[in-house]
């Protein structure tokens, strides 16, 4: 503290609080822990190489942009994707799609669930998951969410019912579910199980790639996935009639589904059965995808460096409820959630956002959120927003308490750094200054973060 004079009162710095001396918010119009934008995928801050680009390049100069033209499967850019695929998953099928929702959509499709049908899915989830449901020409079933947002089984247990002809279980935010549970609960129902791995390739449970415990598991290779070409996604499955009936729906046509099962014949007898929905993956794209499966391992070895760096620092913090694996190290890291138990976890992420850390309050009442259930109108028409909220009391009382940072595999020491400084300032300020009027938030000035590279490398991209 310093003194103008002697005898005068003394004065704080302007970025501590008069109450506990503390650093004051920046929320409050004190001074932000960061400057520069938090590194996302929408901000340029993705894992591409420049052998990634020079393969896609490669693919367009080919002039060969159709997986189907006169080439043999191994031959194509697509086919060899879904080998590698095969070999990383363990699958004995993959299929190269235009997006995690189709694939998703696909699986159902494929696997003869009549239209109609109930499948049951979490209430918390990306809308795609729902929307994919819907595509199949099923009816999501909502299910409750357990405090570390994962299907609660007990749940499911309770709303069973003789419609459902499915669960499909979803790894969200690269967390996995327990799904060796829900394995053996479909397994006793005599319901196929399907998994929404979209947001967690790579990631294991007790040494086994997710997405492949159930007959058929969804991947995206959208901008924020493992895997990123922009859009994009696909299909793991072992079992092979499901699989050529999702070649022939994706948009194998006349024939070309038999380029699939090069060793022998197919194990259905025509194409013409089916409709052809033209939900292919180009060449350009899954050329960019080899490349990137060559760094894959060093990407998810950054996604679980800096998500258990993060995590062990702000464990001794007991304002926040850091969310819990099913079992040690089984997620992917692309995500730091926590809960804010008995306290406005809205504000929380405000006042993250604040200190220069992108967040935001899964259940907030401000935020039209599609990872939210009650966001997804089209599942309620005209229903009141209250009461879709009271149809999974649960899973809306732990989504308001929820605080979600994203984790891109580029973040840096010193970003993992801000976001702990960040954290444990705001969780300190809880029951202090989180009253006081919030003003508008300075506009982030600095170099720009999409330059700094993965931990212990140069950035991405050089």
């Amino acid at each position: 503290m310093n003194t103008d004079e002697e005898g005068a009162a003394p004065t704080l710095p302007s970025s501590q609080t008069p109450q506990t001396g503390k650093a004051r918010l920046a929320l409050h119009g004190g001074d932000p822990v960061r400057r520069t934008p938090w590194p996302t995928y929408d901000k340029g801050a993705v894992f591409v190489h420049p052998e990634d680009e020079e393969a896609a390049l490669r693919a367009i100069r080919s002039h060969l942009y159709f997986r189907y033209d006169y080439r043999a499967q191994h031959d194509t850019e697509c086919g060899r994707f879904e080998e590698d695929l095969c070999r990383y998953l363990g699958s004995r099928h993959a299929l190269a799609v235009s997006s995690g929702t189709t694939a998703i959509a696909l699986a159902i499709m494929a696997a003869g669930i009549p239209p109609g049908s109930l499948i049951a899915c979490p209430g918390f989830t990306f809308v795609a998951t729902p929307s994919a449901i819907v595509l199949a020409g099923c009816t999501p079933l909502l299910v409750e969410v357990d405090e570390n947002l994962q299907m609660d089984l007990d749940d499911l247990r309770r709303r069973w019912t003789p419609g459902i002809k499915g669960i499909l279980v979803v790894h969200m935010r690269g967390f996995a579910a327990d799904v060796e549970a829900l394995t053996r609960f479909a397994a006793e129902m005599g319901v196929p199980l399907f998994e929404d791995a979209v947001p967690a390739f790579g990631a294991e449970l007790r040494g086994r790639k997710l997405g492949t415990f159930g007959l058929a598991g969804a991947f995206s290779t959208q901008s924020d996935k493992s895997l990123n070409c922009g859009e994009g996604g696909f299909l793991a499955t072992d079992d092979s009639v499901l699989f050529a009936r999702a070649v022939v729906l994706s948009g194998a046509y006349e024939g070309r589904f038999r380029r699939h099962f090069p060793d022998g014949d197919p194990p259905i007898a025509t194409d013409l059965d089916l409709p052809l929905l033209s939900f292919r993956m180009d060449e350009i794209r899954a050329a960019l995808l080899r490349a990137e499966m060559k760094r894959l391992p060093l990407r998810l070895e950054r996604f679980r460096t800096n998500y258990a760096y993060v995590a062990q620092a702000l464990a001794d913090l007991p304002q926040i409820a850091i969310r819990r694996p099913v079992a040690p190290g089984a997620y992917l890291g692309e995500a730091f959630i926590f809960r804010v138990p008995g306290a406005d976890a809205g504000w929380f992420a405000r006042a993250l956002c604040c200190e220069g850390v992108d967040a935001r309050n899964l259940g907030s009442d401000k935020d039209t959120n599609v990872r939210v259930f009650w966001n997804w109108r089209f599942l309620f028409g005209d229903q009141d927003v209250e009461e879709i909220k009271a149809l999974l009391p649960a899973t809306t009382r732990h989504l308001r308490e929820a605080v979600d940072v994203p984790l891109s595999s580029s973040l840096s020491t010193e970003d993992c750094d801000h976001l702990i400084r960040a954290v444990r300032k705001v969780a300190g300020a809880l029951g202090t200054n989180r009253h006081a009027p919030d003003p508008v938030r300075p506009d982030p000035v600095g170099p720009d973060p999409v330059r700094s590279g993965p931990v212990g490398t140069a950035p991405a991209g050089q």
